[in-house]
This record gives structure tokens, C-alpha cells and sequence, in this order.
């Protein structure tokens, strides 16, 4: 099964993450499919940018979202 998520990025206690569409079998950071967006918490306030477009995409063909994805794209 196909599921959207963060992987992590960035350094040691400066966290980033990529909103990614990956295999539920996979690691956390390990292979993606297809990058949608990212999640910076680390800014005032903090920077979320998804591509509302291949979201909806990979939820049309059965990909299931994280909660917190689910909270970060509002829907």
C-alpha cells in the first residue's frame, strides 16, 4: 500500500521534512515515489508547501495519509 508522509532532512536538532509519497513497507527515510511538498517547523510560523494537485492524485488512487500530513493539508 501507498502512504504519504514525512521523511526527515536536515541536521542534528534542525529538523526539515519532505512530504513524500513512499510504500508502507519502507523505512522512514529510506526510497521514495514522488516528493509533494515539504514542512519546515523550524521557521516563525512555520512553512508548509504541498502540491494540492498530486495530493489529490495519490488519494484518488488509494494512497492513505499520515496524520500528521493529514493535519498539515488541512484536510
Amino acid at each position: 500500500m501507498t502512504v504519504i508522509r514525512l521523511t526527515r532532512m536536515g541536521r542534528k536538532k534542525r529538523p526539515f521534512y519532505r512530504i513524500v509519497v513512499t510504500d508502507s513497507r519502507k523505512r522512514r527515510d529510506s526510497g521514495w515515489i514522488e516528493s509533494i511538498g515539504y514542512y519546515n517547523p523550524m521557521t516563525e510560523p512555520a512553512t508548509v508547501k504541498i502540491d494540492e494537485e498530486r495530493y489529490n492524485y495519490w488519494l484518488s488512487v488509494g494512497a492513505q495519509p499520515s496524520e500528521r500530513v493529514k493535519k498539515l493539508a488541512g484536510k
